[in-house]
């Protein structure tokens, strides 16, 4: 979140990401961790609810000149506020506030890492994104480890997944999955039992290959394509088709992002004591979730959460096509409740609530007789 007080808390340099790809710049900001949940809604899709909001800054760098403990003191600072370390301090909590629940965590390939991989609370699974030249390998054969010194923990190398993605000899296969408001299908290629050094020896991973999907800008022009992505997971027994779905749910918390700073306006209000900085954008994603939670309740009710208000004429179409309401219709509904209920008793009686229009002039009720008469 962009922020022009320098000494705000938790305020630093950070990589712009509304930056272009050839071009590095920088931002002051505040830096957030976000947890979601997926809210099933039939058919394969899902609504993203934030689940978790913390402020996340990092390890603010000693002066010049410092002593050795103090730099060591830095050091260790900084590893338990990097991403990977809250990342799992938030699969912790979630995990404790969920007993005896299976949960499946989906991360970009920032969080895809050892520090993730390696301390996973028990009965957690991670999906993660990874590059195309990681290292991977296959399990070390038994009859290998005849000699003398210590067990082999890794294998043979596997390929890579962008080889994988080259190589013809093993084939695709299609998987559906819902995205955009339809299912579709998608080319994949898997491989089990992996190991990845990041992740150490004990992870068995499944390395999955999605290729390239086809699109055109509009109809006429040749086919474009998008780049493959290539998944891992820890655990065996999901199957292709919930690997890829659980990828395609991770997209809502980038809507999440996207709503709560446009919409709701986390991180506008000038505050700038710490404790301040981390409750008041906590609190507001809180009643953002909150606000699609019982619209989502609605809805699997069978009651338009948002059909109150008329919609005008120059969205009544966007807006009828919708399966869920959006974001500004719900606030927009909110804000009416609000104001009948302030409004009490009379709530909006007094209101016209279809003014009709007559375009045709109104008939004079007197003559104009008298007005033109000539002596």
């Amino acid at each position: 979140m962009r922020k022009t007080g320098r000494r705000i808390p938790g305020v630093a340099w950070r990589r712009d990401p509304l930056g272009p790809a050839f071009q590095t710049n920088l931002m002051a900001g505040q830096r957030f961790l976000m947890f979601s949940a997926a809210w099933p809604l039939g058919d394969g899709d899902a609504r993203m609810l934030p689940v978790r909001f913390g402020h996340a800054p990092t390890a603010r760098r000693p002066a010049p000149g410092a002593s050795p403990e103090e730099l060591e003191a830095w050091r260790e600072l900084k590893r338990r506020t990097s991403l990977g370390a809250r990342a799992v301090e938030g699969m912790e909590a979630l995990a404790r506030r969920c007993p005896g629940r299976r949960i499946v965590f989906c991360g970009d390939g920032g969080y895809t890492n050892g520090t993730v991989v390696k301390r996973l609370p028990a009965d957690c699974r991670f999906i993660g994104r990874v590059r195309q030249d990681a290292k991977l390998h296959f399990p070390p054969n038994p009859a290998d480890g005849g000699g003398s010194g210590r067990p082999k923990v890794y294998g043979d190398r596997a390929p890579t997944p962008g080889e994988l993605l080259a190589d013809d000899s093993v084939p695709w296969r299609e998987a559906e999955g819902f995205a955009s408001g339809r299912k579709h299908l998608f080319r994949v290629k898997e491989v089990g039992g992996l190991l990845w050094r990041p992740a150490g020896g004990a992870a068995r991973l499944r390395l999955l290959v999605i290729a390239p999907l086809r699109y055109r800008l509009r109809k006429g022009p040749k086919l474009l394509y998008r780049r493959p992505a290539f998944l891992i997971c820890t655990d065996p027994a999901l199957t292709a088709e919930e690997i890829l779905q659980c990828y395609l749910w991770r997209w809502g918390v980038e809507v999440n992002f996207r709503d709560a700073k446009q919409l709701v306006g986390v991180g506008d209000a000038q505050v700038r004591t710490e404790l301040s900085n981390e409750t008041l954008p906590a609190a507001l994603v809180g009643g953002y979730s909150l606000l699609w939670a019982s619209a989502l309740k609605l809805l699997a009710s069978g009651t338009d959460p948002a059909g109150a208000l008329v919609a005008p004429k120059w969205r009544r179409r966007a807006e009828n096509g919708r399966k869920t309401p959006s974001t500004g219709q719900l606030l927009r509904e909110l804000r009416t409740e609000c104001w009948r209920q302030s409004l009490r008793p009379e709530g909006f009686r007094g209101f016209p609530a279809h003014p009709t229009a007559d375009a045709k002039p109104q008939k004079l009720v007197f003559p104009l007789s008298g007005l033109f008469q000539t002596a």
